[in-house]
């Protein structure tokens, strides 16, 4: 089907043109969303008359889009949810979740606007594209963690597998100190229970010596 572009699509054309596009793409995409008409007679001279007002009206909308832009691209977002040990997620981010993000805090931006190449599946910081106007995009960063405090070491530069090392080596370190402080008590134990039987053994030869004693007076006496 051919169509005349009301504004610019990417990879189509720019205001004006006209292009041959596959039908279900014009009429479940295109022509609903009022970005192009059929490229009839009819149409094409309803263009021609309304071109000057079309270009106003999408100047206008990029200067909107723009004074956006300016202020969303580069913008973090947290989005909190569940994930395994490895960081796989149990379900998925949605341009919903990136678009809810965005306006909790204070930006309207609307789902259809956020362009992901695919699911974001995992935990971490991912890029994601968002479409103000057909010509202007801006790149926001999605925050994806199982916690505020996550998220905070995250977007400080730290990957889910390098606080999953750093809590396996904190486990490790804690276990280690609790064998050695169980040791030491071990050693204390030995020493308390060994130190007063030494005395004792000494006091056992000298009961010996005391028990020989009589014998040997017995012997000195009859002689």
């Amino acid at each position: 089907m051919q169509v005349i572009l009301l504004e610019r699509v990417a990879k189509l054309g720019q205001m004006g043109d006209v292009v041959s596009v596959k039908d279900g793409y014009a009429r479940n995409f295109l022509l609903p969303q009022g970005k192009a008409l059929r490229a009839n007679a009819a149409n094409v001279a309803a263009f021609e008359a309304q071109k000057a007002q079309l270009e106003a009206r999408n100047l206008e909308t990029r200067k909107e889009a723009d004074a956006l832009a300016e202020k969303l691209d580069g913008q973090q977002f947290v989005v909190i949810r569940s994930a395994s040990e490895t960081g796989s997620l149990y379900g998925s981010v949605s341009p919903r979740d990136a678009a809810e993000a965005a306006t909790q805090a204070g930006f309207s931006v609307d789902r259809r606007q956020v362009a992901l190449k695919r699911p974001i599946k995992e935990l971490g910081l991912h890029s994601v594209i968002v479409s103000l106007h057909p010509e202007v995009e801006a790149e926001i960063t999605l925050n994806v963690a199982r916690s505020p405090e996550e998220a905070e070491l995250q977007a400080s530069g730290k990957s889910i597998q390098e606080l999953a090392a750093e809590a396996e080596a904190e486990a490790e370190f804690e276990i280690a100190e609790l064998f050695d402080d169980i040791g030491s008590a071990a050693a204390e134990d030995e020493e308390l229970v060994g130190g007063p039987q030494a005395p004792d053994a000494d006091a056992d030869a000298a009961r010996d010596e005391d028990a020989a004693d009589p014998a040997e007076d017995e012997t000195a006496s009859a002689g």
